[in-house]
């Protein structure tokens, strides 16, 4: 019973003398103090060692001298390249196709007759036609040597006359109708496309032979409307054939003055000079400069940043980043027109301007281009 009473008096006695209220939180923070001064003490010793502390570290990055040059905007569209000459030639008249004379592939002139379709009725009235022409011309000549003669009578003279023209004529006639039985070549060119057959029928406007000119080609496109007081017949014009991996330079050989209704574009034509690599129907993607500017300054897109309060950039200002606010004007390559913000002679923080803030210690890199 005696040991009982001494263990709680002890109990007693230590919770009394525990620290209540403010001493509780002095005792605290004292021992809160004392371990922040010994953390800080390990940090600057490891500071020490590692050589580098965070107020001084320095980013890495690309700068760009800004100087000022010229400036070219280009509207980019997609067309496609054709032929200067590309026709399908079709006969004048319904017939059975009796002979064809091409190929695929070969080369053909101007005239030149390319299929035959039958035309026997209208040969067996040529002959007739011309039998009974000769027979008139006959008659004429002699009735014109009595005319001359003074025998006879005016009459009988121009009558004959008369016979014999309108002789001439239905030959002429029934000659120009045969024709219509030929297929012929309406341009120079190849033989692009050959579906004709022998013994098959062959209509106007719906069976023929496509001739090509592919020694003089040219490249169409559609053109967006609110272009049409930018881009003009004569303006310079950067053409890419991505599947020849070619690209050259001309000129808008035609530009359209009528806004197509449904599509709001207009048509624009560039002729181009004679390649091998180049074929008909192949894409293009063109490039028409319609903006032009003198000792400008132009930047990478990529350097440009936004916020709220607007576009800005950052320059290299003793090795230290400094924001500058810019006012941008075209874009065009992935270069932007920068119309104030920036002068010549400014060091362009490019690469790594996304990782820097204003006032950044920064370390230029030795590939920087300049």
């Amino acid at each position: 019973m005696k040991k009982i009473l001494y263990v709680s008096a002890i109990l007693l006695l230590a919770a009394c003398s525990k620290p209540t209220g403010k001493e509780a939180q002095k005792a605290e923070l004292a021992d809160l103090k004392k371990q922040q001064s010994e953390i800080s003490a390990k940090i600057t010793k490891l500071e020490a060692e590692v050589g580098t502390k965070d107020s001084v570290k320095s980013t890495e990055v690309n700068v760009l001298t800004v100087k000022a040059g010229k400036f070219t905007n280009y509207v980019q569209l997609q067309g496609s390249i054709d032929a200067q000459d590309n026709v399908t030639a079709y006969p004048q008249s319904p017939g059975t196709i009796t002979a064809i004379y091409v190929k695929a592939g070969q080369h053909v002139t101007k005239g030149q007759e390319l299929a035959q379709l039958d035309n026997s009725v209208l040969l067996q009235n040529i002959a007739q036609a011309e039998a009974q022409a000769n027979l008139a011309q006959t008659v004429y000549q002699r009735q014109k040597n009595l005319w001359d003669q003074k025998i006879g009578t005016e009459v009988q003279y121009l009558q004959a006359k008369s016979n014999f023209e309108a002789g001439e004529k239905q030959v002429s006639g029934l000659k120009q109708q045969s024709n219509m039985y030929r297929i012929t070549s309406p341009i120079n060119g190849t033989i692009d496309q050959m579906d004709l057959k022998l013994g098959q029928v062959a209509q106007p406007g719906t069976t023929g032979i496509r001739i090509v000119n592919a020694d003089v080609l040219k490249v169409k496109a559609n053109v967006p409307e609110s272009y049409a007081s930018s881009i003009n017949q004569g303006d310079n014009v950067k053409v890419v054939i991505p599947d020849a991996n070619d690209s050259l330079m001309a000129k808008v050989t035609f530009a359209a003055k009528v806004i197509d209704a449904a599509s709001r574009s207009f048509g624009i034509e560039i002729k181009l000079p004679q390649r091998k690599t180049l074929r008909p129907n192949m894409t293009a993607i063109i490039k028409i400069a319609n903006y032009t500017r003198s000792d400008v300054v132009v930047i990478p897109l990529n350097a440009v940043q936004r916020s709220e309060k607007g576009d800005y950039v950052f320059v290299n200002n003793n090795n230290t980043a400094k924001k500058k606010t810019v006012k941008l004007g075209s874009i065009s390559s992935g270069q932007i027109e920068i119309l104030s913000g920036l002068a010549n002679g400014d060091q362009l923080i490019t690469a790594g301007a996304s990782e820097v803030e204003d006032g950044d210690k920064i370390k230029v890199s030795q590939d920087s281009a300049n």
